[in-house]
């Protein structure tokens, strides 16, 4: 098992596209999660407080700070970082099924039991230690990624199962998401988790690209 330079089992973020991982080499001191509701408000005549509605929820935000150290063998910490920055980059293998172009990959980060799927919203790097040639050998890297799943959507079944068990299909020409749904899960009505779980808006688009499917 991966082990960070203090010996720990160290957190990982995952390219799902093609299963890449990148062990921190130091696990992060801490981390924070955010989360913010949009609320509409409209005035209510002769009273001191508005009507309040809920409109809509926002994405989770997970933000960190990683530190990469190559001094101890002298060589480049980029080789460390660059897998990072090749998760902020479109990859053309993949294509959205919802909007049928290329974007950058989903991602995971995980850390113990914490697993949570996002695309790296922000990604900036800061190098503060180098060698006589100017080769960086210390980095920091600050991380913001953003929530794409509610496992909330996917509730554990009783005998405690995990509510994130999924399987992943390749769409057959002309299939829609309630036929693999219906294929998938026996029910046709859970085509919204489907698209729910591939951060799909247009569920009545064909889909091209593999498939995840929550088992509900």
């Amino acid at each position: 098992m991966p082990q960070t330079k203090g010996g720990l089992v160290p957190g990982q973020i995952i390219n799902l596209n093609n299963n890449q991982k990148l062990d921190f080499m130091f696990n992060p001191k801490e981390y924070s999660i955010s989360k913010s509701n949009s609320w509409k408000t409209t005035p209510v005549k002769g009273k001191n407080v508005p009507r309040v509605r809920f409109e809509h929820g926002e994405a989770i935000q997970l933000k960190l700070q990683l530190t990469f150290d190559t001094y101890a063998d002298g060589t480049d910490v980029r080789k460390h970082t660059d897998v990072l920055w090749k998760m902020m980059m479109i990859d053309d293998s993949k294509k959205s099924s919802d909007s049928d172009k290329s974007e950058p990959p989903h991602v995971r980060f995980k850390w113990g039991p914490f697993s949570f799927k996002a695309i790296i919203k922000s990604l900036s790097q800061k190098f503060t230690l180098f060698k006589e040639d100017g080769t960086p050998l210390r980095t920091a890297v600050d991380i913001t990624l953003q929530q794409i799943q509610d496992d909330h959507d996917f509730p554990a079944q009783p005998g405690g199962g995990s509510a994130t068990q999924s399987t992943v299909v390749q769409p057959q020409q002309g299939q829609r998401l309630d036929n693999i749904a219906a294929n998938q899960t026996g029910d046709a009505g859970n085509y919204r988790s489907v698209a729910a779980a591939n951060n799909i808006d247009n569920p009545k688009k064909q889909p091209s690209s593999p498939l995840t499917i929550p088992k509900n």
